[in-house]
């Protein structure tokens, strides 16, 4: 049986973002499956972080090696006992430098094009992805493959909020996330055609971040949300919105088309990739291409949500970690 080293840190976050999901969701898929065996690692205690995946992780597995070493977020030892495999989910740190901390984006600068180099494979979460990989750090296509991630919320029971209807928006607010355009097509819509309505920011993890401009009439910033609570603001939501200017994948919007809520979303990046015709599209240059692509989204309710939750079928964690396996085995194969 195949043995695989699995940098399993992301996985154990209170609060886990989308590659903490993914890192999750992924482990438990593989836990699963009876054709692999999974040695999760969490840490190196008091070493520094990047002590511990370039030195302190390879010379823990030196002493039993395994099949295959598997980084699912960018840091794959660079020394390694084994074949290595490393998932990357985007290159935001690149385009949008101003998000990150200086020391955190200098890490993924740095280290992330090291590893795609160094890895036997490399896993992109979307086609999108892969590409840029190959554009951006002159990846080799021969060894990058696609796995797509899969809905990742537990769909639950919970009440819907009450009151005036409202468009959902969930994210954080790095300027990627372009939550003050879609707070300006808001305040044209609430003065016209959504009267009365509200928009709901949710999953903003710092909330000393909100600024003026996200404060308007109508707009709810929630703050952090466990998942049962953000399962019912997506269930309850007359439209879910998703203005990101770049993004890897598109979770949100695969979330919303599993629970047949309406979504409105940038054409931009991996986007298209994942909501295909199932998703309103928009510039998300344009506040007023943003809020006429609501409006038809909100009128095409009962399509939309029958497009959506079809076209969610498609993605699975089981698909997943049946590809993510074959990855391995392609890995294992070029030895060291």
């Amino acid at each position: 049986m195949l043995t695989v080293a699995v940098d399993a840190r992301d996985a154990r976050a209170p609060r886990p973002r989308g590659w903490g999901r993914h890192a999750r969701d992924l482990l438990a898929a593989l836990r699963a499956r009876g054709d692999v065996r999974v040695a999760e690692h969490a840490g190196g205690g008091r070493l520094p972080e990047l002590a511990w995946e370039q030195a302190g992780w390879p010379l823990r597995l030196r002493a039993a090696p395994p099949d295959v070493v598997h980084s699912p977020n960018c840091f794959l030892p660079l020394w390694r006992p084994a074949p290595g495999v490393v998932t990357v989910h985007d290159l935001a740190f690149e385009v949008h430098r101003a998000d990150f901390a200086r020391t955190t984006g200098w890490k993924y600068r740095t280290f992330t094009r090291a590893a795609v180099r160094s890895a036997e494979r490399v896993i992109a979460v979307s086609r999108w992805t892969a590409d840029d990989l190959c554009a951006r750090y002159g990846a080799d296509p021969a060894k990058v493959r696609v796995v797509h991630n899969a809905p990742s919320l537990a769909l639950g029971d919970a009440p819907v909020p009450d009151g005036p209807p409202y468009l959902l928006a969930v994210g954080d607010v790095r300027a990627k996330k372009n939550l003050g355009r879609l707070v300006r097509a808001f305040g044209a819509l609430r003065e016209g055609e959504l009267r009365g309505w509200r928009l709901v920011l949710a999953g903003v993890t710092d909330e000393r971040q909100v600024t003026a401009p996200l404060l308007s009439a109508g707009v709810v910033v929630t703050g952090w949300v466990d998942d049962a609570r953000l399962d019912a603001l997506v269930r309850g939501a007359a439209c879910v919105v998703h203005p990101s200017l770049y993004e890897g994948f598109g979770l949100v919007l695969l979330e919303a088309m599993a629970r047949g809520t309406p979504v409105a979303a940038a054409r931009a990046t991996a986007l298209p990739e994942v909501g295909g015709d199932a998703c309103e599209w928009f510039d998300p240059h344009d506040h007023d291409d943003l809020a006429a692509a609501v409006l038809r989204a909100i009128a095409r309710r009962d399509e939309l949500a029958a497009l959506g939750r079809a076209r969610a079928t498609r993605f699975s964690w089981a698909r997943a970690a049946q590809e993510t396996v074959a990855v391995y085995r392609e890995a294992a194969a070029c030895g060291r």
